[in-house]
């Protein structure tokens, strides 16, 4: 018998080709558009996940400054190389901790030039990052201890200044901004230039400012390290150059400040617990009394991923809602129609019922050609759903994460659409009054 109906529904979607495409492309739409948007969301997501997972195994990062709200901090007494060995000696869960300090300079190789980042640190801020070499070295301990004018630098610097091409061995010239308070090879507070001592460096030229001149640096390339691609904020984790801190504090900088300190937290160990030996020490060393607030902000990478996570999620669930909408609409647009084929059909329906056909038996004739009608928009949204994520994960760069728990269950609510809004057109049909329905022109 139900089968019997079935055929009887499919004859009459068949009988208004035309109708029954346009009646079912609001369902299309909306079955489409909320798989599409969990797709490519569960892809941003996973992306997240990895790209924060590849800044650092069990990643802390402390940085100087006073928070007063999202995003913003007041300056404050920066930390010194000291601080981080500090760190290291005293706090025995760390796996390793880098001080940083960067800026932007201008990269020269030949008649190539480049703005980018140097960084001054040391080793072990290869192992923090979880970065490797593609080729070349690290920095030898004498390098470190010396400030050696060697560099290290990443994929995107590679390809500006030498084309891809090897670059071990060749010599790049780094200009930046120092301040002239230092004991600097190359400062001079009367703003004239002296000669660096260093191996492979230039002088550093005074600037017009008192405080601030010129600095520059020139460094033969030991390594080259493996490209990462952009980072969760959209920054290019390749456009680096990477120098031992020594040299960047008396070469480029004109002081020894650390800006950033990065620590890498053993396998096993809670980071919270990490994060508050971190606070303790520092506080000491900065001579912090209890009234006094934080001067400088320790934050877990974890954290982070969990935040940035927690807002992609929630923004795939607001657009799938809005995306759903599609689905009520086509709804609506079926029952519409639905309602347009009962008037159409009076005479056809009056004739059922006056020959014996049931009440019931016409209700499920209507209900099922409402619930055709929605179960084959649901299978084509599916099929373009897939296509096109699979389109927009290759545009946008982002997993394709294949969610078959959301397909089927769009696909089951793109059903019940049809039970739902085809539920009253059939019952109006099935309570027509035979002698009403035949005497209809």
């Amino acid at each position: 018998m139900l089968w019997k109906t079935i055929l009887l529904a499919l004859r009459e979607i068949r009988r208004n080709v035309m109708r029954s495409v346009l009646t079912i492309l609001g369902v299309v739409i909306g079955v489409a558009a909320v798989i599409i948007m969990v797709t490519i969301g569960g892809g941003a997501t996973v992306q997240v996940r990895q790209q924060i997972a590849s800044m650092g195994s069990n990643l802390v990062m402390v940085t100087p400054g006073k928070r007063l709200g999202p995003g913003q901090s007041t300056g404050s007494i920066p930390f010194k190389e000291s601080d981080a060995k500090a760190i290291a000696r005293d706090i025995t869960a760390v796996r390793a901790v880098a001080p940083v300090s960067t800026q932007s300079v201008k990269a020269i190789f030949g008649n190539q030039n480049w703005s980018t980042q140097v960084m001054g640190s040391s080793n072990e801020y290869l192992q923090v990052t979880n970065r490797f070499l593609r080729s070349g070295r690290q920095f030898s301990d004498s390098e470190l201890r010396t400030g050696a004018a060697v560099c290290i630098v990443g994929n995107t610097v590679l390809k500006k200044l030498f084309g891809g091409q090897e670059a071990i061995g060749e010599r790049i010239r780094l200009h930046g901004t120092a301040t002239s308070g230092a004991t600097a090879t190359g400062t001079a507070k009367s703003g004239r230039s002296k000669s660096s001592s260093g191996s492979g460096s230039d002088a550093g030229t005074a600037g017009n400012d008192a405080s601030t001149f010129a600095s520059r640096l020139s460094c033969e390339v030991i390594g080259v390290l493996e490209a990462k691609g952009q980072s969760t904020m959209g920054t290019d984790q390749d456009d680096l150059v990477l120098i031992p801190l020594y040299a960047y504090q008396r070469r480029l900088a004109g002081n020894q400040d650390v800006s950033m300190i990065q620590i890498s937290v053993q396998e096993g160990w809670a980071t919270e617990k990490v994060q508050t030996d971190i606070v303790r020490l520092l506080r000491e060393r900065r001579h912090l009394s209890a009234s006094d607030d934080d001067n400088f902000n320790v934050m877990d990478m974890k954290e982070i991923a969990k935040m940035l996570t927690g807002t992609t999620q929630m923004m795939t669930a607001l657009l799938s809602a809005v995306a759903a909408v599609s689905l009520l609409v086509g709804g609506i647009g079926i029952m519409n129609i639905m309602l347009v084929s009962v008037t159409e059909r009076t005479r056809e329906i009056g004739i059922r019922l006056a020959i014996g056909a049931l009440e019931r038996e016409v209700l499920m004739q209507f209900l099922v050609e409402a619930v055709v009608l929605s179960s084959f928009g649901g299978l084509i949204g599916i099929v373009l759903a897939i296509f096109t994520s699979l389109w927009l994960a290759g545009v946008l760069r982002v997993p394709f994460v294949f969610n078959g728990g959301i397909v089927l269950l769009a696909f089951l609510f793109s059903a019940a659409v049809g039970v739902i809004f085809g539920y009253f057109p059939a019952l109006k049909a099935a309570r027509m009054d035979p002698i009403e329905a035949l005497r209809h022109e």
